[in-house]
């Protein structure tokens, strides 16, 4: 039998729920609604959100993926007209190339109390590369107005099988209608993990279906000449059990980014993320992807593209062995190794796992991805001696994998265990140093994994605060000026991202910034170890400001710490749903000496503080005391731990509002 044709076989499921909005056709009522009921201060909103998502078969291909959306949203105000340019990212990698089809919309408004109804034409849709891997499809709604509603619908077909992508519930904009549903062959076992804190409960329901499929049957027909071969076309059906998916919910809110300290924000908003966990295919063994976080790690680690790339060393070995030539401590080899593969290859900016091609590919060309560029700090660690291991991990825009998932993790950093402990790297980031890790990858834990198929969890949230440490001596002079010396120091993290935002500037560039953030002209500005990675960063310079004291009938007030003062509360908002997240354990110190000018007395000062949170979360300390004729400081604001849970909100948000009270009562300073 062979097969000559192909046969699309298609399962068509329409979305049948309680109110049926028709494509095409809007209400007047919607039209001159003038704002969202539920949400008075929502610029746009969601009318409806529905999606389909099937799966069809090809005798040749296989399996695709085909999503069917059909959007419609409202207007209510200027501030909304950015949610008329639609974006719909598609794959374009080198295989399985995802397509986007059947892009139908309107822009719908009235005029004179009649609906004007205008349709999307070619002009209005762009294909745009956004990376190597993805395009973007842009549609620019026509004619849109304040009141306006819009509606496209498209279809997104994807040859990868195991593909679902997210179900979202949760938007920046409130949901009034949300229809979503999944249907898949049964052979197809997708783990299916909630997302964010916006909870949707599926309806789960099965269903039959079949697949049909042609061939050639050849036989042999006796005739005067002897056997001839001829053939019939047959078809052969096969039945296959379906899984679906429902999911229905009105009046989602929106869960917007407006609030500090917050990862991305789309992590924390609801949806369901699908991953596929096994396939049942008919007469063979069930192929299973993840049912453990060790059943993932192995898996990851067993790939030709991950464990393998380790194997390779033939194309680096000369260049370390002359690298290590003059080395004597261990120490000093992996500072070697580290700070060359940093020179050596570059970070094109993507992430991954795996490396796009090779890490000898990288190596030879000085350019690569993440997964590149750590497996091949690894396999150098490891041919030098060390015991070195790759560390799976999940940026913070991928979110914190729970569950156990392939897909949880999209990044890879390189770590060696000493009896010290463990020293984790990442050779990405130019100002990066051992145990100091770029602040994307500070996620919670990392998973080590071994070519021995063990593995475990492993913290990637350093164990030190990091620190930012000023001292101030200043000198106040009887008309108000001051003049001083600031001395900042800055360790881990905070002198990385002191280095990778103002090392890149022109240093007049830099005390620009300064001056017009403190108020203060600058003087001898100077910084100490900016390119020094292993060291702390230290900053120096004098200045004078003259918009730093307060003069009112013959006295003078000034808030203590001068322009390191928290003059407002950085949590404004009545609830938080979602965690505060600092990402890593701080602290910050502030010592300010203030010489009081002859003549003149202190008359009041602010007393001391000590405020702290529950369970140990942080502190501050404040206190302030005369020492003859001068002034002395002390401010300390910790916090011991990088993410606080929404429990704790109300606690925090009273801490900050505790603390900017205490920092913005002023010293009051009179003649004597």
């Amino acid at each position: 039998m062979k097969n000559i044709v192909t046969l699309v076989v298609v399962f068509m499921t329409t979305i049948a729920f309680g109110q049926e909005v028709k494509f095409g056709k809007v209400s007047k009522t919607e039209l001159e609604e003038k704002f969202y009921p539920r949400d008075s201060v929502a610029n746009a909103a969601y009318l409806l959100r529905k999606r389909s998502t099937y799966y069809t078969y090809n005798q040749k291909k296989g399996f695709s993926v085909v999503t069917e959306v059909h959007n419609r949203l409202k207007i209510y105000n200027k501030k909304g007209f950015d949610k008329a340019n639609i974006f719909i990212p598609y794959y374009k990698g080198n295989e399985s190339k995802e397509s986007v089809s059947s892009i139908k919309g309107y822009s719908y408004s009235i005029n004179n109390g009649r609906i004007e109804k205008e349709k999307i034409s070619k002009t209005n849709i762009f294909d745009e590369k956004r990376n190597k891997y993805y395009n973007v499809k842009k549609i620019a709604m026509p004619n849109v107005k304040e009141g306006s509603i819009i509606e496209w619908k498209y279809k997104l077909i994807s040859p990868r099988f195991w593909h679902i992508s997210d179900v979202e519930f949760q938007f920046d904009i409130p949901v009034k209608i949300m229809e979503c549903r999944i249907d898949h062959p049964e052979r197809f076992v997708f783990n299916k993990t909630p997302k964010g804190y916006y909870l949707v409960t599926p309806r789960m329901s099965k269903r039959s279906g079949s697949i049909t499929t042609t061939y050639r049957d050849r036989v042999g027909v006796s005739s005067g000449v002897g056997v001839q071969s001829t053939s019939d076309v047959k078809t052969s059906r096969t039945d296959v059990m379906y899984d679906q998916v429902l999911f229905n919910a009105k009046n989602i809110p929106a869960l917007k980014s407006g609030e500090p300290y917050v990862t991305h924000v789309k992590n924390y908003r609801g949806g369901m993320k699908f991953e596929l966990s096994a396939i049942k295919s008919p007469n063979s063994p069930i192929r299973t992807f993840s049912k453990t976080w060790n059943d993932v790690s192995k898996q990851i680690y067993k790939s030709s593209s991950f464990g393998g790339e380790l194997t390779k060393k033939s194309f680096y070995k000369d260049d370390l062995q002359t690298l290590l030539a003059n080395a004597t401590s261990d120490n000093e080899k992996i500072v070697a190794i580290f700070e060359f593969v940093k020179s050596k290859v570059k970070w094109n900016g993507y992430f991954g796992k795996y490396p796009e091609e090779t890490i000898r590919k990288a190596y030879k060309g000085g350019i690569g991805n993440s997964g590149a560029i750590n497996l091949l700090l690894t396999s150098m660690l490891k041919e030098a001696g060390f015991d070195a291991n790759p560390v799976l991990t999940s940026t913070r825009a991928n979110g914190v994998p729970i569950f156990p998932t392939m897909d949880g993790f999209n990044y890879v950093i390189a770590s060696i265990t000493t009896p010290n402990g463990v020293i984790l790297l990442d050779a990405t980031d130019q100002y990066s140093s051992v145990n100091t890790l770029p602040y994307r990858v500070m996620n919670w834990n990392g998973r080590l994994v071994k070519r021995d198929g063990t593995s475990g969890w492993i913290s990637l949230i350093p164990k030190r605060h990091q620190l930012e440490d000023n001292f101030v001596n200043v000198k106040l002079s009887d008309d108000g000026t001051i003049e001083g010396m600031v001395r900042t120091k800055y360790t881990g993290l905070r002198a990385l991202n002191y280095r990778k935002r103002n090392n890149v500037l022109k240093e007049e560039d830099v005390i620009s910034k300064l001056e017009d953030n403190y108020s203060v002209e600058i003087d001898n500005f100077k910084v100490t170890n900016a390119k020094n990675n292993y060291k702390p960063l230290a900053r120096l310079f004098k200045f004078s400001s003259e918009d730093l004291v307060e003069e009112i009938s013959g006295k003078m007030y000034i808030n203590p710490l001068l322009f390191f003062t928290y003059e407002t509360n950085p949590f404004k908002a009545d609830k938080r749903k979602y965690p505060v997240d600092f990402g890593i354990p701080w602290k910050e110190k502030n010592t300010v000496t203030i010489e009081i000018p002859e003549g003149y007395t202190v008359e009041s000062i602010p007393e001391v503080a000590a405020i702290g949170l529950p369970d140990g979360i942080g502190l501050f300390k404040y206190q302030v005391k005369q020492i003859g004729n001068k002034v002395k400081i002390v401010s300390l604001l910790q916090f011991n731990k990088g993410v606080i849970v929404p429990q704790y909100y109300q606690q925090l948000k009273e801490f900050f509002k505790q603390v900017v009270e205490k920092e913005t009562e002023k010293i009051t300073i009179s003649k004597s």
